[in-house]
């Protein structure tokens, strides 16, 4: 992997800045006098819903989700989102009938905006097939919808790796990027390798079958304090083990109960750590290894981990792996500046960690072609190694490699653009 030279990174800091245009949900950094030791990142109804004019079912389950999270809160849990994952309707639509949908689905998103909650659509690719229409129609849905993420199969465990899915894949990250000046409407869509239903995690949450309840938790707090001090990496992964055994534990007999009294399906926790802002994964990695993340012992650590997250004895779902959002973490943002690690080092930790690549900035010319080749790899790696992985780019407008980027988001921090 070749680096920035320190005169390149100097000159880069320079760069211009990048305001973000489209509404986020308002996230918080966990406190260490938080209630808990975990922080309720979402919880997330899947809503067996027939049609996508079903307003009905969906108003339910957002009082579902209303009277899930004040129970959460009534014990102490801070609950930072709400979140609904359909069927992949759109998916069994044609041309025609997606241009119709979208107004159902300015609609919808204008349901969820205001009631504060976020929707997932789900797959709007299944099949592994060709469609030169769909990429154009996503960035008509990314310009005008605020609340709404979605993805599309690039590898299943049925099919192996969607060749054609792939390309459709790169097409739609290309067009979603560029559907908002500020590139932000690339956080609204991933390609999805393996990704299960009942992953309450946007971009890539889908459901299946009977209406259920999730739960994804922000715990690298817990991995934080299991670390600290430990004598080896024995002691730190028993340490871990207790600890998230015991929070994953409370979070689930809440999970369950809710479930039971609203007559829902339990689906589970999605255990991974999602990391977000001072509440680092590259920090907790960091006080593992004793080292920078990305230097020698990192690929160790993210493997101890992940062992340690899909082991815990509760019902688990979606990816349940260790996540990296280069853009969202402070120190995987800053660890980037200093050049320690890149986008092929990210894709080696995924093949014993992962959710795959997340928010990685590219530049912003970045060819379609090798945008596919990047969504390939992740393709393979995921059949290969028989895993739920996915692909989220961020491609910044304006900007190349070794670039600086700022942004006027508090959930976004500081770092260079990424080579692809």
């Amino acid at each position: 992997m070749s680096h920035p030279s320190r005169r390149q990174f100097l000159a880069s800091l320079g760069a211009a800045a990048l305001i973000p245009s489209l509404p986020r949900p308002r996230f918080h950094s966990a406190s260490p006098t938080a209630a808990r030791g975990v922080i309720v990142r979402t919880i997330t109804a899947g809503v067996a819903l027939e049609r996508l004019s079903d307003r009905v079912a969906v108003e339910r389950a957002l009082a579902i989700l209303a009277r899930a999270k004040r129970r959460f809160e009534g014990e102490g849990y801070e609950v930072q989102t709400t979140r609904i994952t359909l069927p992949p309707r759109v998916a069994t639509l044609d041309v025609a009938g997606r241009r119709t949908a979208l107004d159902e689905l300015r609609a919808l998103d204008a349901m969820f905006t205001a009631s504060g909650a976020m929707l997932g659509l789900g797959p709007v690719l299944l099949a592994d097939r060709a469609d030169d229409e769909l990429a154009p129609w996503t960035a008509e849905l990314v310009r005008s919808t605020k609340s709404t993420s979605f993805s599309s199969v690039i590898a299943s465990p049925s099919g192996g790796v969607h060749s054609h899915g792939v390309r459709v894949a790169a097409a739609i990250t290309r067009a979603v990027a560029d559907a908002r000046p500020t590139g932000m409407g690339s956080f609204q869509h991933a390609a999805a390798a393996n990704i299960p239903s009942g992953t309450p995690f946007f971009p890539v949450g889908w459901h299946e079958g009977a209406s259920s309840l999730a739960v994804g938790l922000q715990s690298v707090a817990v991995l934080r304090e299991a670390f600290a001090g430990a004598p080896d990496r024995e002691e730190a992964r028993r340490r871990l083990t207790a600890r998230l055994t015991t929070e994953l534990r409370q979070v689930e007999r809440i999970g369950t109960a809710a479930a039971r009294t609203e007559g829902l399906r339990y689906a589970g926790i999605d255990s991974s750590p999602a990391p977000l802002g001072d509440d680092s994964i590259g920090g907790a990695i960091e006080a593992l290894t004793g080292a920078p993340f990305g230097e020698a012992g990192t690929l160790q650590a993210c493997a101890l981990i992940t062992d340690v997250i899909k082991s815990v004895p509760v019902a688990l779902c979606g990816y349940s792996g260790l996540m990296l959002p280069v853009l969202e973490d402070k120190v995987l943002a800053a660890r980037a500046r200093e050049g320690r690690y890149g986008l092929r080092d990210l894709l080696l930790f995924s093949s014993v960690c992962g959710t795959g690549l997340d928010v990685i900035p590219l530049p912003g010319d970045t060819p379609q072609a090798t945008i596919e080749r990047v969504i390939l790899d992740v393709a393979a790696q995921a059949v290969k190694l028989k895993k739920a992985l996915s692909v989220r780019l961020f491609l910044v407008p304006g900007k190349s490699v070794g670039d600086a980027v700022h942004f006027d988001d508090p959930r976004l921090f500081d770092t260079v653009v990424m080579r692809a």
